[in-house]
């Protein structure tokens, strides 16, 4: 039997490659969108879901189970970028964040988790980020989203084992998409006390998205997950600079490990 995924944020990037992947593979897939009608080169089952809403998330998930009798894969892939300094970067675009990296991904692993416990069978990848591992300069708030997701993920996989589910982390680095276009900027203040470091790492953000991998190399992997008997809980699909920027900040003391990004960002 076929099994029946869903990933949220599937209009783009890595989202789309591993929809479109997972089809070809003989996936029966379902991919979201806030505005699916502006989507194009898809070869999958588009629907409307905005993670930030319950009521959407329901109407979703609700429609792939009446149509196909089943969910057996959930992908939180939707997510949204913010940059700033924490000082300079309003609340609100904070919360909004959070909303939706963390606890949209949540409201629709609570929606799923009946149906595959009902199944006894189930699959939820978390996409998170290198990036949820270390707090990064001007990147707080989105480290702060990616490495919250990886605990709550740790934390349901052991709530959820023993009704035959799996929670799993899945860590991407750098990839070559259009993410940047999406994130939250604060701007560059011409009397800022960061402008000068703030306009520096952004410019280095946006040179390592586009110079970042290739997204089916995460839809590869992917695919080897849920293919595996037994995955493991965190997964990195990143270069070795940044898998090894991991196992540093274990290792090294934290003065050590900090100056190390200070001088990789050049702060």
């Amino acid at each position: 039997m076929s099994k029946v995924v869903l990933i949220t944020g599937a209009s783009s990037g890595i989202g789309l490659s591993i929809a479109n992947f997972l089809t070809e593979k003989g996936y029966t897939v379902y991919g979201t969108s806030r505005s699916p009608k502006n989507i194009e080169d898809y070869t999958f089952k588009l629907i409307k879901l905005e993670v930030t809403k319950e009521d959407s998330i329901k109407k979703a998930v609700q429609s792939i189970v009446d149509a196909e009798g089943r969910l057996d894969v959930l992908i939180n892939n939707a997510g949204k970028g913010i940059t700033g300094a924490i000082e300079e970067t309003p609340t609100d675009e904070m919360r909004m964040v959070f909303d939706t990296n963390f606890f949209g991904a949540i409201d629709t692993m609570k929606e799923v988790l009946p149906y595959m416990r009902q199944q006894k069978y189930g699959r939820i990848i978390n996409i998170t980020s290198i990036a949820g591992y270390m707090g990064l300069p001007f990147r707080g708030i989105y480290s702060a989203t990616k490495g919250a997701l990886e605990l709550v993920t740790e934390a349901t996989n052991m709530e959820v084992k023993n009704f035959g589910i799996h929670a799993i982390n899945v860590a991407p680095g750098d990839f070559a998409t259009k993410i940047a276009k999406g994130r939250y900027h604060t701007p560059v203040y011409n009397d800022s006390a960061y402008k000068e470091t703030y306009q520096r790492n952004l410019d280095l953000m946006n040179e390592h998205v586009s110079d970042g991998d290739d997204p089916i190399k995460m839809a590869k992997a992917i695919y080897g997950i849920i293919e595996s008997k037994n995955p493991k809980i965190h997964y990195k699909v990143s270069n070795f600079l940044g898998k090894l920027s991991i196992v540093l900040k274990r290792i090294l003391p934290d003065t050590m490990f900090q100056k190390m990004l200070m001088n990789h960002y050049k702060l």
